[in-house]
C-alpha cells in the first residue's frame, strides 16, 4: 500500500531538510550528488554520479533504504552491502522518518557514506 497524500508530504520535507544539509556544494554536483526516491512504502536515498568509464552515463547507487511498517508505525532501516542486498542496520527501526535521516547522517558505523 502507498503512502497517504500526507504522508508522502512529511517524507518529502524530511528529504528536503536532509537534502539541504547534506548535498555538495553546487559546483561538485555534476560528480556526485544525492537524490531520494520514494517506491510504495520505502523511501531510498541515492548516490548521483557520472560512470568512471563512460562520464555522460549518470548512474545512481542507493545507499540506505527504509520501509514504513504501518502495523507497528514505525521504520525499518536498511543498508546496501557489498553483496547488493539490503540489509538490516542497527538500530534496525527508527520512530519517524526524520529520525531515519538522523541516522543515515550519523553514519555511526560507516555503512551509508563508508
Amino acid at each position: 500500500m502507498a503512502f497517504t497524500e500526507l504522508e508522502r508530504k512529511r517524507v518529502e520535507k524530511a528529504a528536503e531538510r536532509f537534502l539541504a544539509v547534506r548535498r555538495p556544494p553546487p559546483h561538485i554536483r555534476p560528480q556526485l550528488d544525492f537524490e531520494v526516491r520514494i517506491v510504495r512504502q520505502s523511501v531510498e536515498l541515492l548516490e548521483v554520479r557520472p560512470r568512471w568509464n563512460s562520464p555522460g552515463e549518470i548512474i545512481k547507487y542507493p545507499v540506505a533504504k527504509t520501509t514504513f511498517v504501518r502495523t507497528c508505525n514505525h521504520w525499518r532501516v536498511y543498508w546496501k552491502r557489498a553483496d547488493l542486498k539490503w540489509h538490516a542496520y542497527n538500530p534496525p527501526t527508527a520512530q519517524t522518518i526524520a529520525r531515519f535521516f538522523a541516522l543515515v547522517a550519523e553514519d555511526r558505523y560507516g555503512c551509508f557514506f563508508g
